[in-house]
C-alpha cells in the first residue's frame, strides 16, 4: 500500500480509490448473485449446467469483494478502522444471536413460515449500517 499518511494528500486519494474499488466489487457480487438466483427461474431451465457455473462465478466474485473490503479497511485511518471493526463485531454478534434464535423458532414451529436467510441478511446489514452511523457520531 502506498502513502498511508493522513497528513499527505495521497492518503485521501488512496481511500477514494479503495472505496470505488470496493463499490465495483460489491456491485459485481450483487449482479452475479441476481444472475445465480434468478437465472434458473427466468433465463435458463432449472436443471441447466449454467446454474452451478453462475454460483461458482458469484462465489469467486464474492471472494474478490472480501479482498476489496480488506484493502479498503487498510486504507482507512485508525479511527475509521475502529468504527468499522466495532460495527462489524456488533453485526456479527447480532447475526449469530438473532439468526440462531430465528432458526430455533422455525425448528420448533413457533413461526408459521420457514426461516429465510434473506431476512437475516437484512438484519445484519441494518445492524452494521446503524453501528457505523452511531460509531461515527460517537468518535466525531
Amino acid at each position: 500500500m502506498s502513502n498511508t499518511n493522513p497528513a499527505s494528500g495521497g492518503w485521501h486519494a488512496n481511500v477514494r480509490r479503495q472505496t470505488v474499488r470496493l463499490a465495483y466489487w460489491t456491485l459485481a457480487w450483487v449482479v452475479t448473485m441476481a444472475i445465480a438466483t434468478f437465472g434458473p427461474q427466468f433465463v435458463w431451465s432449472q436443471g441447466s449446467a449454467l446454474t452451478p457455473i453462475a454460483i461458482a462465478i458469484n462465489l469467486l466474485i464474492g471472494f474478490g469483494m472480501i479482498w476489496a473490503n480488506k484493502e479498503h479497511l487498510r486504507s482507512l485511518d485508525e479511527m475509521q478502522q475502529r468504527i468499522q471493526l466495532e460495527a462489524m463485531g456488533i453485526a456479527l454478534g447480532v447475526g449469530l444471536v438473532v439468526g440462531l434464535a430465528y432458526s430455533n423458532l422455525d425448528i420448533s414451529n413457533l413461526i408459521s413460515a420457514d426461516a429465510e436467510i434473506s431476512y437475516l441478511v437484512i438484519v445484519v446489514a441494518l445492524t452494521y449500517l446503524a453501528s457505523v452511523f452511531i460509531g461515527t457520531r460517537k468518535y466525531r
